[in-house]
């Protein structure tokens, strides 16, 4: 069982998102650094903080869940805060959070002009660093770029490693469908993969979603991964 704090709200990590199913495209040496930062023991790591910034859609949800995954696998607990639900928080949810061995900050610019929020978080960023404790923050762009008003805490964000996500080519979003689609018991023919990048969202969460939708109605009807089948389920939706 995953070892982290539970939350009074329907938040949970998705165990579809590990290191063994993202598909890295270039961004191999990101994903050997996450992995290494997320399975080692804290009092001895060198680093305590990264910012891990990209697109929408670019993968930063499904790599803090697998840094979760990867400290839980190791003995450690974790904790994982999507921001982005901001307005169903409650600012306590981040008392008594420095002895969490790794924090997990989804979308910190959604606590962009909101001063307790700024203020909590440049507190637990003081914490875990007193305990020696690890920290990851996700955004969408570049701490540089980012949106705090509290100048405190916005050196403290520019203070450690930044980390930026190259996303995926068309090419290689194919790839991943295929991936994906194996890891479930399918075969999605390269024809297919193209149909659904041709005709329907280009981003990744998106796509999989799609992909997951195929996988249950593919196991009803036990029908193999065509493009009239794919077209019957999808424009049912």
């Amino acid at each position: 069982m995953i070892k982290f704090k539970q939350l009074p709200l329907d938040i949970h990590l998705d165990d579809h998102n590990t290191f063994a199913n993202f598909w890295t495209g270039n961004n191999q040496e990101l994903i050997s650094y996450l992995h290494t930062f997320s399975s080692i023991t804290p009092i001895v790591s060198s680093n305590f903080f990264i910012y891990l910034w990209g697109p929408n859609y670019s993968g930063r949800s499904h790599l803090l869940h697998a840094c979760c995954y990867e400290t839980n696998n190791h003995e450690h607990t974790c904790f994982y805060l999507p921001l982005q639900k901001i307005n169903q928080l409650n600012l306590k949810i981040l008392e008594n959070l420095e002895s969490i061995s790794l924090v997990c900050l989804d979308d910190i610019q959604s606590i962009s002009n909101k001063p307790e929020w700024e203020e909590g978080i440049f507190k637990l960023f003081n914490d875990l660093l007193e305990n020696k404790n690890r920290l990851i923050v996700t955004a969408d762009v570049s701490p540089q770029l980012l949106s705090i008003t509290l100048p405190d805490l916005k050196s403290r964000l520019a203070s450690g490693l930044s980390l930026s996500i190259t996303p995926l080519n068309d090419e290689q979003k194919l790839i991943a469908l295929q991936m994906r689609a194996s890891q479930r018991g399918m075969h999605l023919p390269e024809s297919v993969g193209k149909y659904l990048l041709s005709r329907y969202a280009r981003d990744t969460k998106n796509l999989f979603t799609a992909l997951d939708r195929l996988d249950k109605e593919s196991l009803v009807s036990q029908h193999k991964l065509t493009i009239p089948f794919v077209k019957s389920v999808l424009n049912n939706c």
